[in-house]
């Protein structure tokens, strides 16, 4: 990716976001809704301007186009949620702990790279 590329990647979610509309319908949650996606653009393309690695930079395209994809479809800009595997809230320690925080990182989908863990 080139940075014209990205450039225009990120010209692409300002414009979404000046032309979005809430699914409500409501003033109030478009305008929220605008503001939370334009917030969004600038925090995560500012947070990774210094990346060089062309890998690292197509993994990053590649997270905003499919949340892009994601928010038209459903008409939702905020992050779907992410699912545990299976016993991810049982308290355990050493291996067993270790072999789930690997499993939840396989399971993070692309979409929400960029996010922290909640």
């Amino acid at each position: 990716m080139s940075r014209s590329d990205v450039l225009s990647l990120y010209r692409r979610v300002l414009r979404i976001a000046r032309s979005w509309t809430a699914q409500s319908a409501l003033p109030h949650d478009t305008d929220n809704e605008r503001k939370y996606i334009a917030q969004e653009a600038r925090t995560l393309f500012r947070q990774n301007q210094q990346i060089t690695d062309p890998e690292s930079i197509k993994r990053c395209t590649e997270e905003c186009e499919a949340r892009i994809e994601i928010g038209l479809h459903y008409r939702n800009p905020y992050p779907r949620p992410t699912y545990l595997p299976p016993m991810g809230l049982a308290t355990q320690k050493g291996r067993k702990l270790r072999a789930q925080q690997r499993l939840r990182k396989q399971a993070k989908p692309v979409y929400l790279l960029s996010h922290d863990e909640t």
